[in-house]
């Protein structure tokens, strides 16, 4: 299939996650309630949503030999967003522990991606992102088990801020860097590299097949 023709590419990818990412930073921001079982609501639908994104993107846009980290990632997300989907498992311990464990995951994975393919099209993208991944997953570790802080505000007002509290917010400007990052990469006009890596990717497919349409 030529290029020109395909309806899913790389700069497709890139935005469908921006807009995954965006609804999830919205989400959260808005909402009154950060406890850990919206944390974990907003987290499953977005890892979920983020490893099908994953797994079209291996099959469709990736060449053979080039999709073992979106692979990864798929797998490492779907994993995450159905444990943090199951309503009677969702606690503040799960919170942090599935969300560090996917952040640091799926980092390192785009991490070292970007490394390997440094000086190509996307390289510098995935190693961001990836290391917002791993950023993401050391703040969280940090955040004090059991942190309640209490304070008054203008009109006697009393405010908690509690390690939950802060874990999600962490998670929502995360997701909405991510967000305005990969829009802004997704909505970058490509290079002549980005044409030829996509037409050697149907290339590959062609000889994967024989060299027949």
């Amino acid at each position: 299939m030529p290029a020109a023709t395909r309806t899913f590419t790389a700069r497709h990818v890139q935005l469908t996650r921006a807009a995954l990412a965006a609804v999830a930073a919205v989400m959260i921001t808005f909402s009154p309630d950060h406890s850990a079982s919206v944390g974990l609501a907003v987290f499953a639908g977005f890892a979920l949503s983020t490893g099908l994104v994953q797994l079209l993107a291996a099959i469709i846009v990736h060449p053979s030999g080039h999709r073992w980290p979106s692979v990864i990632i798929a797998a490492v997300s779907f994993a995450a967003g159905m444990f943090g989907g199951i309503p009677a498992l969702r606690s503040e311990g799960l919170f942090f522990t599935l969300v560090i464990a996917w952040a640091a995951a799926t980092g390192l994975v785009e991490l070292i991606a970007g490394i390997r393919s440094k000086g190509t099209d996307g390289a510098r993208d995935a190693m961001l992102v990836g290391g917002l991944g791993l950023l993401l997953a050391l703040l969280l570790a940090l955040v004090p088990a059991g942190f309640v802080q209490e304070s008054v505000l203008a009109g006697g007002v009393t405010s908690t801020l509690t390690s939950i509290i802060i874990g999600v917010g962490l998670f929502g400007g995360y997701a909405a860097i991510v967000a305005v990052f990969l829009g802004i990469a997704g909505l970058t006009p490509g290079t002549k590299r980005t044409a030829d890596a996509e037409t050697g990717t149907d290339a590959d497919r062609l000889a994967e097949h024989g060299g027949h349409a």
